[in-house]
């Protein structure tokens, strides 16, 4: 497979992925599928990084699409291109750790919840011990099944930061490859 292929085929597992990262994100915004929770400020600090709108969202992106264009024939489909392409797709290796930091923070410390009728993060000194005791959970009385909520969108998020930094490391060598060897993109014409 040549460089420029492969280029084209990490760049359209990345649109996906990228997708998938600021959708999950957007919805921790809402816990208990309400809006209430963002209007008196109930949200769980590590939601407002927006790590993954930010980090596994726009900077994924935006090294999607010159890896994709990396891929293709004309400006940036040379060995030029494909240098260029390494230096986005690291790019996307920043934004991805980043999305992963702060998804497993947020797993790590659990959510925002009313606790005995305090607003706290009852779970953040447990060491993560809260995720398999699902006994604890039930301390949270409000937003309905927060924790539930925060464990499937925080560790998506994670999964899905994994796959980005491993497409985008994959890319980081490909990029070198079609820098030394060119993007075979020539050879699609015959």
């Amino acid at each position: 497979m040549c460089s420029g292929k492969c280029a084209r085929c990490i760049a359209g597992t990345l649109y996906p992925l990228v997708l998938l990262s600021i959708i999950c994100n957007i919805v921790l915004f809402f816990p208990g599928w309400d809006v209430k929770y963002v209007k008196d400020g109930h949200i769980t600090e590590e939601v407002k990084y927006l790590g993954g709108i930010i980090g596994g969202g726009l900077l994924v992106l935006i090294s999607a699409l010159y890896i994709h264009m990396s891929g293709e024939e004309g400006c940036c489909g040379n060995r030029f291109g494909m240098f260029v392409s390494v230096v986005f797709a690291a790019l996307g290796v920043a934004g991805a750790l980043y999305s992963f930091s702060v998804a497993a923070i947020g797993l790590s410390n659990g959510p925002l919840c009313k606790y005995l009728d305090i607003w706290m993060t009852p779970f953040k000194y447990s060491n993560s011990t809260y995720l398999a005791d699902h006994q604890s959970w039930s301390g949270c009385t409000e937003p309905n099944n927060v924790v539930k909520f925060n464990i499937g969108l925080f560790g998506t998020l994670m999964a899905t930061s994994c796959l980005q930094v491993i497409l985008c490391s994959v890319q980081v060598i490909n990029g070198l490859f079609g820098c030394i060897c060119g993007t075979g993109n020539d050879q699609l014409k015959a």
